[in-house]
């Protein structure tokens, strides 16, 4: 059973730095993407940032340029830095692993073992 265990997360300012990482544990291959999604009232869950085996990324639009999403399959590990963080950030976080081909990327349907979810408030 493939479980994703998330860490970081918190209560920021506007303009602060939060860094959120999962780390992949009972999976015996090395997923082919790993993704991040953000939920919050009113809102679709939606894709945030996403990782392949080679490297490839895919970014919301709103936070190209802020977030940066990596990857260390050593570590079985994904990490979010997010800069520059906006009230409009705040969100629940969630990681989970890509099951689909990479061209559906951006649908959470195309995702598995979802990790509980972090909290990520961001004040003004």
């Amino acid at each position: 059973q493939v479980q994703l265990v998330q860490s970081g997360g918190g209560l920021v300012q506007a303009g602060e730095s939060l860094r959120l990482s999962c780390v992949v544990v009972g999976d015996t291959a090395t997923p082919n993407g790993l993704g991040w999604f953000r939920d919050s009232p009113g809102n679709e869950r939606e894709l945030v940032a996403a990782i392949n085996d080679e490297e490839t990324t895919k970014y919301a639009e709103s936070v190209k340029g802020r977030f940066a999403i990596s990857r260390d399959d050593a570590k079985n590990t994904v990490t979010l830095s997010m800069n520059s963080l906006k009230p409009e950030d705040t969100a629940g976080y969630h990681c989970a692993k890509l099951v689909s081909s990479w061209c559906t990327v951006s649908t959470s349907a195309s995702y598995d073992g979802w990790g509980p979810g972090t909290e990520v408030t961001v004040s003004s």
